[in-house]
C-alpha cells in the first residue's frame, strides 16, 4: 500500500468541497453559532457513552480492524490516533467525530457486510474527515438542526441565527466533505475496486445475495445516473431530494454520484502527482476561526440566557416533591 509521509489535507480536498466550506462560512450568523457552540459544546459525555456502551478496538479487541486501522494511520501520515470504536448495530453506518479527542465509530452491521479491504476503504474515508478537520463542522452541523428543533419548544436567544440559509448551507457542505473523504480512501486503497464494491454495497449490498450482484452493471448504472443528471429538471429533483423532499436532509450524496467523482478523480493528473509523492505538505491548515470580538457583546447576552435557564432547572431540582 501506498503511504503518503507529511501529507497535507490540501493535498486531496475536493474543490467542491472547499467552496462550500467558504459558503458556509460567509452565511450571516456562522460566526456567532460557532462563538456559541465552542463556548458550550462538551465533547466528554460523548466519550464517557462511547466507553461505556461500544467496544474499543485494539490489539486484543477487533484485532484485525485494528490492524488495517494503524495501517490507514501510517499511509495518511497521521500521528494522533483517535480511538476507534465498535458500536452494536445493524445500521450500515460509520463516522467520526471529536476535536480534542477525535474518535470513530463503526457499526457491527458494517462489519457483517463488508470484506476487510472494504473495510480498509471505510476506515480510510473516516480517517479523511479527521484529516481534513471536518469533524468540528459535523459537530456544529448536527448541534444548529438540534438548535433548530429546539428552538420549537424553548429560546435561548438563538431564533434569529439558525436561519434556514444556514441549515441548508451546513447540509450542502457536509455532502460535499464526503467526496473528500472518498479521496482518501482512494489513496490508501490505490485501487478503485474495493471503492466500487464498497460502494455498491452502500447502495443496497445484501450478503445473501451478493453472487447475484454485478460489478459491471453497477458501473453501468452510474453512466445512466449521470445521464439523468445533464436535465435541468433532474438537478432540481435532486436539489428537493437532499434538502428534506424525502422528510429529512440528506448528510450524504447518493453512493453512485460518490463513485462518479471518484472514478474521475482516478484519472486525473492531480492524482497521478500525489502518488508520485509530489504533493502539498502538512502545514497549519482547517482550523475553524471565529470573530468573537466583532461578536463578543451579542454572545455575553447569550451566556446570561444560559446561565438563567440553568438557574431555573437547578432551582426546579432543589424544590421538594409533594407526595
Amino acid at each position: 500500500m501506498p503511504t503518503y509521509p507529511g501529507l497535507s489535507a490540501e493535498a486531496f480536498k475536493h474543490p467542491l468541497d472547499q467552496q462550500a466550506e467558504q459558503s458556509l462560512r460567509s452565511v450571516p450568523g456562522f460566526d456567532l453559532l460557532a462563538s456559541t457552540f465552542i463556548e458550550y459544546f462538551y465533547e466528554r459525555p460523548q466519550q464517557i457513552f462511547l466507553l461505556g456502551n461500544s467496544i474499543q478496538a485494539g490489539p486484543r479487541q477487533y484485532s484485525t480492524l485494528y490492524g488495517i486501522y494503524r495501517e490507514c494511520l501510517r499511509d495518511l501520515d497521521i500521528s494522533l490516533e483517535p480511538t476507534l470504536y465498535v458500536s452494536q448495530s445493524p445500521q450500515v453506518n460509520s463516522y467520526a467525530l471529536g476535536q480534542e479527542q477525535p474518535y470513530i465509530v463503526i457499526n457491527t452491521g458494517v462489519l457483517e457486510l463488508f470484506e476487510e479491504d472494504e473495510l480498509r476503504t471505510i476506515l480510510a474515508h473516516e480517517l479523511g474527515h479527521i484529516k481534513c478537520n471536518h469533524t468540528l463542522l459535523i459537530q456544529m452541523a448536527v448541534w444548529t438542526m438540534g438548535m433548530a428543533e429546539m428552538l420549537g419548544k424553548m429560546s435561548i436567544g438563538l431564533g434569529s441565527v439558525v436561519s434556514t440559509g444556514l441549515i441548508y448551507a451546513f447540509y450542502e457542505w457536509r455532502r460535499k466533505a464526503e467526496l473528500s473523504a472518498d479521496r482518501a480512501a482512494l489513496l490508501v486503497t490505490d485501487d478503485l475496486r474495493p471503492i466500487t464494491t464498497t460502494m455498491m454495497k452502500l447502495t443496497g449490498g445484501s450478503n445473501r445475495y451478493a453472487h447475484e450482484c454485478s460489478v459491471d452493471e453497477f458501473l453501468r448504472q452510474v453512466e445512466q445516473y449521470q445521464e439523468l443528471e445533464q436535465q435541468n429538471l433532474n438537478q432540481l429533483y435532486r436539489f428537493l431530494l437532499n434538502n428534506g423532499g424525502n422528510g429529512a436532509f440528506l448528510t450524504h450524496p447518493f453512493p453512485i454520484e460518490r463513485f462518479y467523482y471518484l472514478r474521475a478523480w482516478s484519472s486525473s493528473p492531480e492524482y497521478a502527482r500525489i502518488r508520485q509523492g509530489s504533493y502539498a505538505r502538512a502545514g497549519t491548515e482547517g482550523s475553524i476561526e471565529v470573530d468573537t470580538q466583532e461578536n463578543q457583546g451579542e454572545v455575553e447576552r447569550l451566556r446570561r440566557e444560559v446561565e438563567a435557564l440553568q438557574e431555573q432547572i437547578n432551582r426546579i431540582r432543589r424544590t421538594p416533591r409533594e407526595n
